[in-house]
């Protein structure tokens, strides 16, 4: 009836790796359990959690990357002897921040083994308060159990199943950081988890939980030089200050470095062409019509 682990924390991301980090070093004998569903497109990635993988560290290095284009820009004008125009190749970049991210993976994995953290790369499930049911990607169970347990796998952007051809087609910020071709033309849809539809549709497909994320994203698309399109069935960043003007700015900004925005409409299916292109078909709200464009990636933003 003895318990293997003092603690057991279920999600390697940054809440499960600070927690069994800090209880190891008051002595307990920790472990971890970390595992990571394959997106529908098939997108899967090491230990660390959203942030590191998918989220704030690979999304920063693409910023630098679009900052560094609009220097290369600027560059001329103060003597720099720059051809142009400059081009941007994504698979070079997107192996370079893949390869920093597979560092920050094996740096935590170490990391966990400094402080005498156990590391399982297994899915868990409970079999009983104080006993997890392990399992392997090769399906080998491993039951351990643990005086306490905590639970730390955070969310993972949905799909909006109701739109035809969303979950077939589509991807999320799941997957955006991990194409290793250039997403070409894409549409970003968002929507604010389940209170309102706010679609935002960008020349490459990208997805996330949130307004801001959605933005960011745009940003650097449009700045590595995507042709980069925002849709919003309502108001931009919404949830954020409106009376400050700010969330007004920060599109009307966004737009005049090219980022495109169709305002008060939202997606209501997307097909495949022979050309393998996607055929988005849009409402516009205030208009009343029926609009379709094709791009070469459509990604969702539905939330967690």
């Amino acid at each position: 009836g003895k318990n293997e682990y003092d603690l057991l924390i279920i999600g390697g991301g940054s809440g499960g790796l600070a927690c069994a980090k800090e209880a190891a070093q008051f002595g307990r004998k920790v472990a971890v359990l970390d595992y990571v569903e394959p997106s529908p497109q098939g997108t899967k990635w090491g230990l660390g959690g959203t942030c590191v993988n998918v989220g704030c560290i690979p999304k920063k290095l693409m910023h630098q990357a679009a900052l560094l284009g609009n220097a290369l820009k600027d560059a001329q004008h103060y003597g720099w002897n720059i051809a142009q125009p400059v081009h941007h190749t994504w698979s070079v970049m997107a192996q370079a921040v893949q390869n920093y991210v597979k560092s920050l993976n094996w740096g935590h994995r170490v990391q966990l083994q400094d402080k005498k953290v156990k590391y399982f790369n297994m899915k868990g499930s409970f079999s009983d308060p104080h006993t997890i049911r392990g399992l392997t990607k090769a399906g080998k169970e491993t039951i351990v159990t643990a005086e306490n347990i905590v639970i730390a796998t955070g969310g993972r952007p949905k799909y909006p199943t109701h739109i035809a051809g969303a979950l077939e087609y589509g991807i999320t910020s799941d997957d955006l950081f991990w194409l290793k071709e250039s997403p070409g033309k894409t549409l970003l849809a968002y929507y604010p988890f389940v209170l309102h539809l706010y679609e935002i549709i960008v020349h490459i497909s990208l997805t996330d939980a949130s307004p801001d994320v959605s933005l960011e994203c745009a940003g650097f698309l449009t700045g590595i030089g995507l042709d980069t399109t925002v849709m919003m069935r309502s108001i931009p960043l919404r949830g954020f200050d409106q009376v400050s003007q700010m969330a007004s700015l920060v599109t009307e900004h966004m737009e005049s470095y090219g980022t495109k925005f169709l305002k008060r409409c939202f997606p209501t299916k997307v097909e495949k062409l022979e050309s393998n292109r996607l055929q988005v078909t849009w409402k516009n709200t205030d208009l009343g019509t029926e609009q379709t464009d094709s791009f070469d990636t459509v990604m969702w933003a539905v939330g967690k």
